[in-house]
């Protein structure tokens, strides 16, 4: 794997724009900044919280700053609500990334175009993204993923960026990882998911798409963002120290996908494995679970910092 020229940054921080739960009175931490309720906090619009996630990543670099939107949410107005709750003007974004194709990440994309697609604000995604994909239950239950259209979006006439490789964004400064290799022996995917290939319903526990986002902070190390993290977290991290570079990884933030029956069986190996790593923040959120979420906060009581929709993660001078 050929290394990328990532940039460092002073800074960055990775604000909550939607996650799976929200405590107003959770307390900051050196690296959390929570969501500030003010005298008109009760009569105001509040954040909500949905099964989705999106992230507001902002680089600084000397007198430069650059945000770009990781992940859309599962409704269509989920994120723009909370964008508008936490004052964030998504015309002047950079761009928006999309961790893989399945609805919780990307529903909010056509809501967030037809409020925003004009300045016309890039869409960066892995071609598999689009692909219709469903889960198969033992018991025969399905639950279908509606993706992105990519009819709609060339109707809309925003720009596409689509890769399998490595993406660099913002001068440099922040790398998508593109399609993630499998590597360790325990992070198999989606054993029970298929999608509709060549017309065909065929299996598809890879989901190739996924994808993260890693930005290397001066003195730090690597913050890596993951959506699902289908890939693997452990995967995960190997691709961005590989991609850079850079062996530090420095905070891993993001869904984990460890909950569920399928799941919690990786947990103990995952978090063996992280150990090694010894990253200084740990943020699970979304479909990482409970069970894992507090096997990680038992193993890394110092790294261990617990989100909610509004929060702040400051990284960096």
């Amino acid at each position: 794997m050929p290394i990328v020229s990532l940039k460092p940054v002073d800074k960055v921080e990775i604000l909550s724009v939607m996650d799976n739960s929200i405590d107003v009175l959770m307390g900051n931490t050196p690296v959390a900044k929570r969501h500030k309720r003010g005298p008109d906090a009760h009569t105001r619009p509040q954040l909500r919280a949905e099964h989705g996630v999106s992230m507001l990543v902002t680089t600084y670099e000397g007198a430069n700053k650059e945000s770009f939107l990781f992940d859309t949410g599962v409704t269509l107005d989920g994120v723009l609500h909370n964008m508008d709750v936490l004052e964030i003007k998504g015309n002047e974004l950079h761009a928006v990334v999309l961790s893989h194709g399945h609805t919780d990440h990307t529903r909010g994309l056509m809501g967030f175009i037809k409020r925003y697609g004009r300045p016309r604000v890039p869409i960066v995604l892995h071609p598999d993204a689009y692909l219709k994909r469903k889960n198969i239950q033992p018991d025969g239950h399905e639950s279908e993923h509606i993706p992105p259209s990519r009819r709609d979006l060339e109707a809309e006439d925003v720009q596409i960026i689509e890769e399998r490789g490595a993406t660099m964004l913002i001068g440099d400064y922040a790398l998508v990882t593109g399609q993630i290799p499998r590597t360790t022996p325990y992070e198999k995917g989606s054993p029970r998911q298929v999608a509709l290939i060549d017309g065909e319903w065929q299996p598809d526990p890879w989901i190739h798409d996924d994808q993260a986002i890693v930005i290397n902070v001066k003195g730090k190390g690597l913050v890596v963002l993951t959506g699902c993290g289908h890939a693997g977290v452990i995967n995960t991290l190997n691709c961005a120290r590989e991609l850079t570079g850079v062996n530090q990884i420095h905070a891993v933030i993001g869904g984990f996908h460890l909950t569920g029956p399928i799941f919690e069986p990786i947990i103990a190996p995952t978090v063996q494995a992280l150990r090694e790593f010894n990253p200084s923040i740990i943020v699970p959120q979304h479909c990482t679970g409970w069970k894992a979420t507090h096997s990680i906060a038992r193993e890394f009581p110092e790294a261990f910092v617990p989100n909610s929709v509004g929060t702040t993660m400051v990284i960096g001078a």
